[in-house]
């Protein structure tokens, strides 16, 4: 692509020339980012660049920054207990700066009220800041595999939650839903599903019979893998298994302490179909805030990296998608293209997004940097204005 004399000469055209870039699907080496306005326009050899335009060295791979599907919190906020455009903003600017330049908000069981206005917060906020749409998470679950989530306020999928999904649709937002088996009657998920709307099984004990009913009305991800769904076992799938043997989507928790990493190995190697995978937080509002806060009522504390309620259960991460890519390529072992798939391209394959969240076209301040630790930052804190 090229730009006029004028925007040269004003300074709008640079290039930058990293270690390598990764293009949404793959590493390359030898190329330089074109950057015209603060935006990427182009990717050419850096043997290319014409002389005389500024070049700006990069050590270390080039990416999007990451999106995560997954996010209740950050900054000392929870989307939960302060369901306004304000907290929003706090969650995705916490984040940031930890490399997630997109996100899904999450908002977990809670009265109806509470689910309308942290949509109607995140609908607001909807293509600024990186917000992408909004993560349902309950109360659509089953009460055995609750976890953390109120078990007074959980009920069956009903109108109410569905013509919430409709409006939020028909005003062009983005809509994730997880749900369980258990609480959805036949045809509710083709419903959601023709609306638009990404549904996700999970927060179940159901059997694999009753999980691919839900993936034949449409349902295409699973939900934080092997936490809160039944497990596998000799003569019985679970969820679990039933989501390792299918072809859609699984999101994971790769922060060490929710999934073993022999654990994550194993799904990582078996799913049938390559790019399934996808790495979220789950983050609470400790991420970039202080390690305990209130949800329902009861203090969670931060204890030796797990966020623990009353109950010792585990109530959301206390982690980052940088640290999640960072461990799956260090002891998990995936390669580094990999791992940034599953930070980026998976998720926003996923969600309808993939144009949106392209390399091409990203400002200059949703570029990330990963140097040979494996560890990100975001580009403009590492080498300046660009």
């Amino acid at each position: 692509m090229s730009v006029n004399d004028d925007q040269a000469q004003a300074g709008n055209e640079r290039w930058l020339a990293p270690t390598a870039v990764f293009d949404g699907q793959n590493l390359l080496d030898g190329q330089a980012l074109h950057i015209v306005g603060g935006q990427v326009v182009g990717l050419a050899k850096k043997g290319s660049i014409p002389a005389g335009m500024p070049v700006t060295s990069v050590a270390g791979v080039l990416s999007r920054g990451y999106f995560d599907i997954q996010v209740n919190g950050g900054g000392d906020v929870l989307l939960n207990t302060s369901p306004t455009p304000e907290a929003v903003r706090k969650i995705a600017a916490a984040h940031r700066k930890f490399g997630t330049t997109a996100l899904l908000p999450t908002v977990i069981t809670d009265i109806p009220e509470v689910t309308e206005a942290a949509c109607n917060a995140v609908l607001e906020v909807h293509g600024q800041d990186g917000v992408m749409g909004v993560h349902i998470e309950g109360p659509h679950i089953s009460l055995e595999k609750r976890g953390t989530h109120n078990p007074d306020l959980l009920r069956p999928l009903d109108e109410t939650t569905i013509a919430l999904v409709r409006r939020l649709r028909r005003q062009g937002m983005p809509v994730l839903i997880t749900l369980a088996p258990e609480a959805v009657q036949p045809g509710q998920i083709q419903t959601l599903v023709d609306m638009g709307a990404v549904v996700s099984v999970g927060h179940s004990g159901a059997d694999a019979q009753a999980v691919r009913a839900l993936l034949a009305e449409g349902a295409v991800c699973f939900t934080h893998l092997f936490n809160a769904m039944s497990p596998m076992q000799s003569r019985a799938a679970g969820v679990t298994g039933a989501a390792i043997n299918s072809d859609a989507y699984c999101s994971i928790i790769c922060d060490g302490i929710h999934v073993s990493e022999e654990m994550v190995m194993l799904a990582e190697r078996a799913r049938p179909e390559p790019d399934r995978m996808i790495l979220i937080s789950d983050a609470m509002s400790t991420v970039g805030g202080r390690d305990h806060f209130d949800l329902y009522g009861q203090e969670i504390r931060l204890v030796d990296g797990k966020l623990l309620n009353n109950e010792g259960n585990l109530a959301g991460a206390h982690t980052t998608m940088a640290a999640g890519v960072e461990r799956m390529v260090d002891n998990i072992g995936v390669p580094l293209e990999t791992a940034l798939r599953m930070a980026l391209s998976n998720p926003a394959r996923m969600m309808g997004l993939s144009d949106t969240l392209a390399l091409m076209s990203a400002p200059v301040s949703d570029l990330v940097v990963i140097n040979d630790d494996h560890q990100t930052r975001i580009l403009v804190e590492s080498v300046g204005a660009v």
